[in-house]
């Protein structure tokens, strides 16, 4: 952000100018204050969204506690929703904020930014208007390989909540920098599943485990650090499956430290590490009713059928280039 201490220097910087103007002093302090108008006009203004600290949601009235019990819903799913939960047992045991970090507040960390903005949105996974509801149970049957939620329930329209008070103030139809996952450079050749093996004992093994099954937490309703792959992780449903999305996330989240100004992962580490994760067995979800618009698919979604001669497992680890130029050249035919 931009310093609120530095009109306060150039102003100071200026006075001197002027009490010692015909000296050298004059000239020195005038290069300075140029440097500095220099420095301000590229200093970098960050304006990606940022969600509210759950400290500051209004637990003193009746719609800050349905708001506060939404986001204890979203970031201790397990205990409310898991194999031994509180409410319900619908899910695999990990929590939405394993992939909506810190409550989906997180700049390009899966986060909530532009849901309230932009939802009944039309998505072409289902060819239909989804409303936030249909969104959540999606992630629900999806990333927790579990049940659906009726909207009725006190848990939806908690969560509901939630993601409505984190989207106040935006514009409807807005989206804020930062609330997408960040969308990495294609590599030139196939993510390399080997590679990321690699990389993955290297740089994300101490936490999720050498068989991809996390770490459960003290309590044992839940996982401190979330399977990656096995029966207890996402599904093959889920977004984090196709590797564009997972690259994207994990080369701004991961490992521990890691966000997107200060990333510890290369473009090609993030892809390779990707190639590995989803290249283990993990729980199926039938699709058949995903992309029903065929030529919709992304170019990374490796289910058939496809409007082109690529194979799924190109569709799946790439080199995804070819298969954008083809696209592009369809569309212009």
């Amino acid at each position: 952000m931009k310093s609120n201490w530095l009109p306060i220097i150039i102003a100071i910087i200026i006075v001197m100018a002027i009490v010692n103007k015909g000296s050298n002093a004059y000239q020195q302090n005038k290069i300075a204050v140029t440097n500095l108008a220099t420095s301000s006009a590229q200093t970098f203004v960050d304006t990606v969204w940022r969600g509210w600290n759950k400290f500051q949601i209004p637990v003193y009235c009746d719609s800050g506690k349905l708001i506060w019990y939404g986001y204890q819903l979203i970031a201790n799913t397990s205990f409310y929703l898991g194999p031994k939960g509180t409410v319900a047992q619908i899910t695999n045991g990990m929590n939405c904020q394993n992939c909506h970090l810190e409550g989906g507040t997180i700049p390009y960390g899966n986060n909530y930014g532009k849901v309230y903005a932009t939802y009944p949105l039309y998505r072409a996974r289902n060819n239909g208007v989804q409303s936030i509801y249909n969104r959540v149970n999606d992630c629900l049957e999806r990333s927790l390989n579990g049940k659906v939620l009726d909207s009725t329930t006190l848990e939806m329209k908690a969560i509901y909540a939630y993601i409505k008070w984190l989207g106040n103030g935006l514009p409807k139809g807005y989206i804020s920098g930062g609330t997408s996952l960040m969308k990495i450079k294609y590599l030139d050749v196939a993510a390399n599943a080997d590679a990321g093996k690699v990389v993955y004992i290297a740089k994300c093994q101490s936490c999720h485990g050498s068989n991809g099954d996390g770490e459960p937490d003290k309590q044992g309703v839940g996982y401190k650090y979330p399977p990656l792959w096995g029966a207890n992780s996402y599904n093959d449903g889920a977004g984090l499956f196709r590797l564009g999305n997972f690259a994207g996330f994990v080369k701004n989240n991961m490992p521990f430290g890691a966000d997107y100004q200060n990333p510890k992962l290369t473009d090609e580490e993030a892809w390779n590490v990707a190639a590995y994760v989803n290249s283990q067995p993990r729980p199926h979800k039938n699709q058949q009713s995903d992309w029903p618009v065929t030529a919709k698919k992304p170019v990374d979604f490796p289910f058939g059928p496809f409007t082109d001669s690529f194979t799924e497992k190109q569709h799946k680890y790439g080199p995804f280039k070819p298969i954008i130029v083809l696209i592009k050249s369809s569309n212009k035919s």
